[in-house]
């Protein structure tokens, strides 16, 4: 018997764009709370549901472990959970009434379950913790297990016989190096190493530096961590790197946080502890161009194995960065994207079509930034209203037929915008057209031979790309 067993509802084949990219992750948030818990002398397992098809395999993980309680634990790490997919929501609570039905108490953490913690709670959860998780789950447990007060307990959501009890918020953790390392024991590691393998990739773990964001972006919700900011130290973080380096032969990593390095002179700091170490790794990271624009930051970054560096550049232009309170300009954004480069640094952008207010000019000005800066990379979106966020305000009245995604790939505008998903999901198609075409047209120019699949290729993004803007502007014409 276990006295814990943890799951989340994050599962990649549901999800077909991200499954098939072939590069999954452990959920990290997930094994952080477990090894909290195992520290303070709880025994604990892990159903872990990423490479699974089914939310019915975990009955047989109940029966077989009999655990007293049963924690869906969402990886607060992990973006896509920020998302609060209809496909994951639908699988947590199939395997809520699995674990009712093996008499588990069932305590839910996740982006979801704060956001929509009504559907969780009438779909059979005893109780819903809001936000950062680790302490309050360990002191929720104990006050079950010793019959204690539950409406003194910070962070918790739950019922009684006549209403829902919303107990008051949880501050966040300061000092993260309090948290042991996460239990990387309990995942089965080498059925990541080969799907990553399946898909030709280079295998990559994740870790996070940080939790938190401070920034005021008015689209982006922070269900989990808040608008605070909170860092471990250097020191903490190569003592991580080097325990997966040393346990699993893994020198390559994804700093899954917000925004990693905003902390004065940390980039610089953990450059130095690596070099004591003599650790050499490899890393991407998600940051902000304002920020890479700092003192040395980009040397330190450079120096300390950075690989590939996500930026939110959101828009070419600047009335739809203003409008979104992103706090940066393009020219930051073209500034930081030549810095990289000459570091040998690859950029990739997040870009984001579909804000309120959005004009064909705005969007122009987005494509013509693309194919000047040439990004090694891109991910192209439509603004996804999120539940705590003032566009989600902005929108929320729109939000009748649906209000989430059924997966990452699902792309659909939930509100009035500019113009229809139709054209939108058109749009992407056409940027990604017209990104490939532009790097194919600057391999062919610096006669980088090496990159002669991307030259090749032009003889079907050219023509491809032009059908396309065709579509699009007959899209328009009729949306007029």
């Amino acid at each position: 018997m276990l006295d814990v067993v943890f799951s989340h509802s994050y599962y990649y084949k549901f999800d077909t764009k991200q499954w098939n990219n072939k590069t999954p992750y452990p959920p990290l948030g997930t094994i952080y709370a477990a090894s909290y818990l195992r520290e303070n002398c709880l025994s604990v397992g892990l159903f872990d549901t990423n490479l699974l098809d089914d939310p019915k395999h975990v009955k047989l993980y109940l029966e077989t472990h009999q655990p007293r309680f049963f924690v869906l634990y969402d990886d607060g790490f992990n973006y896509l959970t920020k998302m609060c997919l209809t496909t994951m929501r639908n699988a947590a609570f199939e395997m809520i009434k699995i674990a009712k039905k093996q008499n588990c108490c069932v305590i839910v953490c996740s982006s979801d379950s704060t956001d929509h913690y009504e559907k969780y709670l009438n779909g059979g959860a005893d109780f819903i913790i809001q936000g950062e998780g680790e302490v309050t789950l360990k002191e929720l447990l104990e006050c079950i297990d010793n019959n204690g007060d539950t409406t003194q307990l910070k962070g918790i959501i739950y019922k009684n016989e006549k209403e829902i009890i919303k107990n008051p918020k949880r501050p966040v953790l300061k000092d993260l190096d309090m948290l042991p390392l996460p239990a990387w024991d309990l995942v089965d590691i080498q059925s990541y190493k080969d799907v990553w393998a399946s898909g030709g990739n280079e295998f990559t773990l994740n870790i996070a530096t940080t939790r938190g964001c401070p920034f005021k972006c008015n689209w982006c919700a922070k269900p989990i961590y808040g608008n605070r900011y909170n860092s471990h130290s250097p020191e903490y973080i190569v003592k991580h790197l080097k325990f997966l380096s040393d346990t699993y032969g893994v020198n390559r990593f994804w700093m899954c946080d917000d925004i990693f390095g905003l902390k004065p002179n940390w980039v610089q700091n953990f450059n130095i502890e690596l070099q004591k170490e003599q650790l050499s790794i490899s890393y991407y990271i998600q940051s902000r161009v304002d920020l890479l624009l700092k003192e040395d930051t980009i040397d330190a970054l450079a120096e300390s194995g950075l690989e590939e560096v996500w930026v939110g550049a959101e828009s070419g232009s600047q009335s739809i960065l203003d409008a979104m309170d992103k706090g940066t300009t393009v020219e930051q954004i073209y500034e930081a994207t030549r810095l990289l480069k000459e570091k040998n640094i690859s950029v990739a952008f997040f870009i984001q079509f579909g804000y309120l207010g959005e004009t064909k000019e705005d969007i122009e000005m987005t494509i013509a930034m693309i194919k000047e800066l040439v990004p090694d990379n891109i991910g192209v979106s439509v603004s996804y209203p999120l539940p705590g966020t003032k566009f989600y305000d902005k929108v929320k009245d729109d939000l009748k037929l649906k209000a989430n995604w059924t997966d990452s790939d699902d792309l659909d505008m939930m509100f009035s915008g500019t113009y229809s998903s139709e054209y939108y999901r058109k749009l992407q198609r056409y940027v990604h057209k017209e990104f490939r075409k532009s790097q194919g047209f600057d391999n062919l120019k610096h006669l980088r031979f090496k990159k002669l699949n991307s030259i090749l290729k032009l003889g079907y993004y050219v023509p491809s790309s032009f059908l396309d803007k065709i579509q699009l502007k007959t899209m328009v014409t009729n949306n007029a």
